[in-house]
């Protein structure tokens, strides 16, 4: 009767403080990922982990970590967390101050576009757990003001992303300035070559968990697919979709490029009664900020965003994401959607796909292991007709498509060319008689240009010959 009762986050014993502060984060159930993480984070054990956005990974490093250093001491860093990018750094310090209520940690973010001195300050005041990108670790690790001695837990969050924007250099700088012996946690979303190269290089004989099979997209998300013929009329319909918005509700939109991102929420803010930001890698790192405590606090319903923000945003009154251009890299899909549906809530993630984002389309849903149903375009919406440049621009991504799928394929001019050889000959003419025409054309003209060259040679040596000098001309003397 007594091991019946004891369920939830109960079984872990976690202290009195932070049993509090989870049940005030209204978590009845550790998630699968969490369930088999934190008793072997308890116990020293190294760990990989591999877990989908959205399966509460977070917690499941972050509540063994705020255990295992039980209350604040000292004054230096005692846990490092690695994060790929400064959104993700800042939001887990966010997920790690909301369970801090009552025991009081000192936690320091390190990311870069902000200040150094400030940081620099805020480390020497005293600090358990420090939140850092790792180029901004290396710069101010470089200042030799910073003691890492005291370090002993050290967890990479992300590290398929991580590895994907070319960290490892830095990584494995990292790994040789912080003291050898500590415990490592890693987590990622997937397991690639070059992340297991990674866990060879600093885990020690580490308990793999996985929650789900990689590249799962969670069940409470809604997903479709609207083909849409140009970008005009993905615009059309993005407004459309965005004037239903439910009031209680916000709203993602991922974009491939800085400018659409730009030019598209300046779009959406002239025509939508509420407001709407956006945010890529080329605002400021307080803007950026400013942008997600916007989207946070409800001040905006719409953040038009690149793919800067497709991990580790956890906002709960997202309910609707779009992706207005499909990611070219696959994996991205999963991680975009992912800021809906969170922690068991209902989400709706829809996608616009043009006639040169098909292929994308197919493989997108050969990752992800299930078709994604296609919704029809309303009825009332406006298409606009395809202009010459952006049918061109999509030819041409089509044949650069079928370029890498084929090496043999040289395009689709050369296909065409081809194609009205086949019909000339079908219709009866002479094959060779347009390269007969076309020889002898050339024969005439060779012909003038020797012409030309002897009259041009003659008339040279005639002006040669009037001015010959006297002394070499021939005598007519008899002799």
């Amino acid at each position: 009767m007594e091991k019946s009762a004891i369920t939830g986050f109960e079984k872990f014993n976690f202290n009195k403080q932070l049993t509090e502060a989870i049940a005030r984060q209204n978590w009845a159930e550790p998630t699968p990922i969490q369930d088999k993480a934190i008793p072997l984070a308890k116990a020293g054990q190294d760990i990989l982990g591999i877990a989908q956005t959205g399966t509460g990974k977070t917690g499941a490093f972050l509540l063994p970590l705020m255990s295992k250093l039980h209350y604040p001491q000292g004054m230096q860093t005692r846990a490092l967390i690695l994060a790929p990018t400064k959104e993700l750094a800042m939001q887990i310090s966010i997920h790690f101050q909301a369970l801090n209520t009552e025991i009081k940690f000192r936690s320091v973010v390190l990311v870069g576009g902000i200040g150094i001195s400030q940081q620099l300050k805020d480390l020497k005041a005293g600090n358990d757990i420090v939140f850092a990108t790792p180029g901004r670790f290396l710069e101010m690790y470089q200042t030799n003001e910073w003691k890492l001695k005291n370090i002993k837990t050290l967890v990479i969050d992300e590290a398929d992303r991580m590895m994907d924007m070319g960290f490892m250099p830095q990584i494995r700088k990292i790994l040789e300035v912080i003291p050898s012996k500590r415990q490592n946690l890693l987590f990622s979303a997937t397991f690639s070559g070059i992340v297991e190269e990674l866990a060879g290089e600093f885990l020690e004989f580490p308990e793999r968990v996985e929650a789900t099979e990689q590249a799962t997209v969670a069940t409470t998300i809604d997903q479709k697919i609207y083909r849409t013929p140009n970008f005009q009329t993905k615009l059309n319909l993005l407004l459309d979709q965005l004037k239903q918005l439910p009031e209680e509700e916000s709203a993602m939109v991922f974009v491939k490029t800085k400018k659409h991102a730009t030019d598209i929420s300046k779009f959406l803010d002239r025509k939508l009664p509420f407001p709407v930001s956006f945010l890529h890698a080329n605002k400021g790192t307080n803007t950026r900020i400013a942008a997600l405590n916007a989207l946070h606090t409800k001040e905006v319903r719409v953040l038009v965003a690149t793919d800067v923000a497709a991990r580790g945003l956890d906002i709960s009154s997202v309910g609707f994401v779009v992706n207005f251009d499909l990611p070219i890299k696959y994996e991205e899909y999963v991680h975009r959607i992912g800021r809906t549906g969170r922690a068991n809530r209902p989400g709706k993630a829809i996608s616009f796909v043009d006639p040169s984002e098909e292929i994308h389309l197919e493989r997108i849903e050969k990752m992800i292991r299930t078709g994604i149903p296609v919704a029809m375009v309303p009825e009332n919406l406006i298409v606009q007709e395809t202009p010459y440049e952006e049918s061109q621009e999509m030819l041409k991504k089509l044949d650069n498509q079928r370029k890498k799928a084929d090496p043999e394929f040289k395009g689709a001019f050369h296909v065409k060319k081809l194609k009205n050889q086949k019909e000339v000959i079908h219709k009866g003419t002479k094959p060779n008689a347009v390269a007969t025409k076309n020889a002898s054309a050339k024969a005439s003209l060779q012909k003038a240009k020797e012409v030309n060259v002897r009259k041009s040679f003659d008339q040279r040596k005639k002006k040669e010959a009037k001015f010959k000098p006297k002394a070499f001309a021939k005598s007519k003397r008899p002799r």
